[in-house]
């Protein structure tokens, strides 16, 4: 196990204990524990990049805990009545679409590679933004918190959407040419 693989490990570990406390209400602890699984994500990745300690098992290990995580996340802020459910069924569409594409491809074709497109990363973000907005509207209580939460759920959700038309073209593509 590489130090990158180790912190990666650890925003997935990280991940119940965020979920426990959205559920349980403790807004401020969910908020706090969020930012450091947030904070690995950016620790892990420059890690591996500047003790050249990427690898294989880190390039399907760090996506698998951020999808643990925002899943997780958005599932719970649904339960807790925070974001609407809508919003949580478009990002699991978009994950399970990318998800049974790449099982066809993998059953199917010589494809193992699936890189993320810049589509795929620019809705991530806003995921996250959105995600960072309902925890923080409900630890912090501002009204200004409260709007910025509700618009964010449209642009997320557009670019979700968006992303998962991208990434559906993109593996038509792929599957034409193997």
């Amino acid at each position: 196990m590489t130090l990158p693989n180790f912190v990666t490990s650890l925003r997935a570990l990280l991940v119940p204990f965020i979920l426990w406390a959205i559920l349980r209400e403790q807004h401020m602890a969910a908020l706090i524990l969020f930012a450091a699984a947030a904070a690995t994500d950016a620790i892990d990745g420059y890690l591996a990049r500047h003790l050249h300690a990427a690898s294989a098992s880190g390039a399907y290990l760090d996506p698998i805990a951020d999808k643990l995580l925002l899943s997780g996340v958005y599932l719970a802020l649904a339960i807790i009545r925070s974001v609407p459910w809508w919003l949580v069924v478009v990002i699991f569409g978009r994950d399970l679409l990318i998800l049974a594409a790449s099982a066809i491809a993998l059953l199917f074709t010589e494809l193992r590679a699936f890189p993320p497109s810049v589509w795929g990363k620019i809705s991530t973000f806003f995921q996250v933004l959105t995600a960072v907005a309902f925890l923080a509207r409900n630890a912090l209580r501002t009204p200004a918190l409260a709007t910025f939460a509700g618009i964010s759920v449209w642009p997320t959700a557009a670019l979700t959407v968006w992303s998962a038309i991208h990434y559906a073209w993109r593996g038509i593509r792929l599957l034409r040419v193997h």
